[in-house]
C-alpha cells in the first residue's frame, strides 16, 4: 500500500520497518513522558517527536546496512565472474605454476 500517496512501503528498501520502529518509539515515548507528567497534550507532542526521531534514526541505520550489502553483494558477484573466467589459465591465482611455466613468465 501507499503511505501518503507516494511512499510505496512494500516495495522501498526499509520503509515498512522505519515506520513500524518509529510507531514503537511513538507509543514508548508519548506514554513514557504521560506517566512522568500526566500532561495529554505535551505527551502528544512528544510521541509525534518520538516517531520522526525513531523513524529516521532507523530509516538512515537501516539504508546505511542495506547499501554495504549491496556492494558487498557485487563485490562477490565479480569475484564469482572472475573465478569463472580465470579459472585453469595462467592468470587463475589459484593455479599452482611449475618450473615451465616460471621460466616462460
Amino acid at each position: 500500500f501507499k503511505l501518503l500517496g507516494f511512499l510505496d512501503v512494500k516495495n522501498v528498501p526499509c520503509a515498512r520497518e522505519s515506520i513500524l520502529y518509529g510507531s514503537v518509539g511513538s507509543f514508548v515515548v508519548g506514554l513514557g513522558h504521560f506517566i512522568a507528567t500526566s500532561r495529554v497534550r505535551r505527551s502528544c507532542d512528544f510521541a509525534v517527536g518520538g516517531f520522526i526521531c525513531t523513524m529516521l534514526g532507523y530509516w538512515f541505520y537501516c539504508r546505511y546496512n542495506y547499501a554495504q550489502r549491496k556492494i558487498r553483494q557485487r563485490m562477490i558477484r565479480e569475484g564469482m565472474k572472475n573465478k569463472l573466467l580465470f579459472e585453469g589459465t595462467a592468470l587463475d591465482p589459484d593455479r599452482k605454476q611449475t618450473g615451465n611455466e616460471r621460466s616462460n613468465s
